[in-house]
This record gives structure tokens, C-alpha cells and sequence, in this order.
């Protein structure tokens, strides 16, 4: 059972919605850079404070420790992969439709793959209720593709078990993901295209396997 979480209120001593959102948005843009660069532990929230354009103590105005810095990227990172999935359809019950997400979710991936590298490593990091309502963020992406799978069982495109739809839906994301984590090593052999495809397939085989053995 998934634990219930809520979003974390990160507190600040600024009143004005419309400046925290601005200001936020640059701590995010900047502790971004400077993850990618130094990683969380190595850079400092006078760094943060630097890059952003403003002093230390204006930062600590909107935020109130490090962690609350990551939790801030580690938020906007899932409303971008929100706000993208929810443009993928999911209602038509087709094969092609669930191809379609899939190579939708694997694009995203590649756009964003030092923001995931960043979010999975230092995740532990944040205290346990960010780290849950973090994790539960990654939940959704995975009803995203079983909701895609019911409806092609629905549909009468495939005849699998609510178990294996919902392992297929984590198998999808996780191997979105390791392109992400493996990029490095994985880029030479395969374009994200060709990763795509290859991946699809092989998901693809195993539900079609599946059917036929059961």
C-alpha cells in the first residue's frame, strides 16, 4: 500500500506569491547548474545564492536549508514530466497508442537525463516525508502506462493479468530511466530512437509471450 503523502510546504518570510515563484525559479535554474557540476554534497548554498544572482541572505528568505533546495528541483523536475505526459493519450486502447507513450516517455528521458541522474541519486537525501511524496511522484508515471495497458486489455488488444500489467507499466519506466543512468555506455550502440525500439519490442514480447503461455 502506498503511503499517503502531501506536497511539501517550503517555508519563506516573503509574502508575495508571484516573487517566491520568481525567486524560486531561479534557486531551482541555478542549484540545477551547479548539481550537474559539483553535485549536491559538494556545492554550497552561498554558490546556490551566487549563481542565482542574489546574496545568501536573500536565499535564505525562501528557502531554509539545502535540502529544501533539492526538494525544489526534485519538484519542478516532476512537474515538467507531469505537464508532458499528460499531453500522451491514453484512452484509445491501441498498441500503437501504448508504442507511441512509450516513445514519448523515452524522449522526455533523453531531454532530461542529467535532471533524473540528479533527482534518483540524491533523493535519500531529503528528509522521509519529501522522500515519500518524491516517490509517490514517480508512482503516477507508472499509472500512466498501466491505465494505457487496461485499456488495450479492455480493448481486446492483449488478455494479461492486473499483475503483469502492473509490472509492465514499472518495466516501462524503469527502462526509460536506465537510458538515463547508462547513457554513457548505452549511446554506443544505440540512438535514443533505436533504444526506443528496441525496448518497445522487447516489452511488447514479453506481454505477447505471456499471453501465450498462460
Amino acid at each position: 500500500m502506498t503511503e499517503k503523502s502531501e506536497k511539501i510546504l517550503v517555508k519563506s518570510s516573503v509574502k508575495d506569491e508571484s516573487l517566491i515563484e520568481m525567486r524560486r525559479r531561479q534557486i531551482v535554474n541555478a542549484a540545477l547548474k551547479l548539481f550537474k557540476e559539483k553535485g549536491f554534497h559538494r556545492a554550497t548554498t552561498r554558490e546556490i545564492a551566487k549563481a542565482a544572482g542574489f546574496s545568501i541572505g536573500t536565499l535564505y528568505e525562501y528557502i531554509r536549508t539545502k535540502e529544501d533546495v533539492l526538494y525544489l528541483v526534485c519538484d519542478d523536475i516532476y512537474n515538467q514530466v507531469t505537464q508532458r505526459l499528460s499531453q500522451i493519450s491514453t484512452s484509445s486502447g491501441t498498441i500503437e497508442e501504448l508504442k507511441e507513450a512509450i516513445k514519448q516517455y523515452f524522449l522526455l528521458i533523453d531531454s532530461m537525463v542529467d535532471e533524473f541522474t540528479i533527482m534518483y541519486q540524491e533523493t535519500k537525501t531529503l528528509p522521509k516525508n519529501a522522500q515519500v511524496y518524491v516517490l509517490n511522484k514517480e508512482l503516477e508515471m507508472v499509472s500512466l502506462f498501466e491505465r494505457i495497458l487496461k485499456n488495450c486489455v479492455q480493448s481486446g488488444k492483449m488478455m494479461i493479468t492486473d499483475n503483469d500489467i502492473y509490472l509492465a507499466a514499472n518495466h516501462i519506466v524503469v527502462q526509460g530511466q536506465a537510458w538515463a543512468f547508462r547513457k554513457w555506455a548505452l549511446q554506443k550502440h544505440f540512438t535514443i530512437n533505436d533504444y526506443t525500439i528496441a525496448q518497445t519490442k522487447m516489452c511488447l514480447s514479453g506481454i505477447l509471450y505471456d499471453e501465450k503461455s498462460n
